[in-house]
């Protein structure tokens, strides 16, 4: 008996679990919002949130996307050789240090970011439309306190 009252009480509602909602909720955004992108320009998630950060940072390394995005390295690599098979993405290498190498957008890419860019905005206002002035500014400032939050749940790879 003693067993299972420990156990009740050890018991996770995925339904009431924070990190549980958000990754759901994640995923159900940003698949909806792939949907466009995919019907349109044949982008994966991966690849659109490559090109995403490529586009308001050109020049960054694939170790630097996969920092930026929150992406697994090996996720990174596929979007960026997809991307740049594509010829979406293009990649330089240091005049100094050969081993260094840094990505951008092509004028292809450069051009289908530019048409999603508002897309994106257009989407994101649609999401947010739920929410009143006041809920949209609380949500920025609990996402902010979150994020500097979770350094707590795991140590840095750094």
């Amino acid at each position: 008996m003693r067993n299972s009252s420990a156990r009740a009480s050890r018991q996770l509602a995925l339904d009431a679990f924070v990190p549980y909602r958000l990754s759901v909720l994640t995923n159900q955004v940003s698949g909806a919002i792939a949907r466009h992108y995919a019907d349109r320009f044949g982008l994966t998630i991966p690849e659109w949130r490559v090109m995403a950060v490529l586009g308001d940072t050109p020049g960054l390394s694939a170790r630097d996307v996969a920092v930026r995005t929150a992406m697994d390295k090996v996720q990174v690599s596929r979007a960026v050789s997809s991307l740049m098979a594509a010829r979406r993405v293009q990649r330089s290498y240091d005049a100094e240090d050969g081993r260094v190498s840094c990505l951008s957008l092509t004028r292809a890419g450069l051009a289908i970011y530019d048409e999603i860019v508002p897309l994106a905005l257009h989407l994101e206002e649609t999401f947010l439309s739920a929410l009143t002035a006041d809920e949209r500014k609380a949500l920025d400032r609990l996402l902010t306190k979150l994020a500097r939050q979770v350094r707590l749940l795991a140590p840095s790879a750094d």
